[in-house]
């Protein structure tokens, strides 16, 4: 005999024929001990991969904290991980800027590289032409400083590797809606 069939777990995105999409959730939640810690859990919980994850208090009087987390899924499992994390008791409100077209995505990142002579000529004008600044320097190494969009961090690490890129330390994505209206 044939067991039944058992439908798609929401939770596989390998089961899915859907595209996976990187997404760009803010999460206003009630700043409170715990919150960060049960809003990973739900990720981690579900096999759900955390791409880049900032979090910091945007409104003292209210006690409120924003989390901006950049994730990736097919189109049914960030519909999941959005309910999912409404049902979160401190959460009060989840908001997919992705969705909306609508908002502007940042990261600040510091860069390490070693180099001498040529090197450090090519190190600087590869700087200047990304609008990174040089934040510490020594005669074997420079540490940058980079803010922009998380692709734009991306391409300018890359074009260190050859010069002697020696280490990266990120913020993770700020994100915020464009327009004069909250999220």
């Amino acid at each position: 005999m044939n067991a039944p069939a058992t439908p798609p777990s929401p939770y596989s995105a390998s089961t899915s024929n859907s595209k996976v999409e990187s997404h760009t959730l803010s999460v206003l939640v009630d700043n409170e001990p715990g919150v960060l810690a049960r809003v990973v859990g739900l990720f981690s919980g579900r096999g759900y991969n955390i791409e880049s994850l900032t979090v910091a208090e945007v409104a003292h009087a209210e006690h409120r904290s924003r989390i901006t987390i950049v994730t990736s899924g097919a189109p049914e499992t960030i519909d999941q991980i959005h309910h999912q994390l409404e049902r979160i008791v401190p959460v009060r409100q989840v908001t997919d800027l992705t969705v909306s077209k609508r908002s502007l995505e940042r990261e600040l990142a510091m860069v390490k590289v070693r180099g001498r002579g040529e090197d450090r000529t090519d190190a600087l004008q590869l700087a200047e032409a990304f609008r990174a600044r040089v934040v510490d320097a020594t005669t074997e190494s420079f540490i940058f400083e980079l803010t922009g969009r998380p692709d734009k961090i991306d391409e300018f690490v890359d074009l260190m590797r050859p010069i002697g890129l020696v280490e990266v330390s990120r913020t993770g994505v700020a994100a915020i809606s464009r327009g004069p209206e909250p999220i």
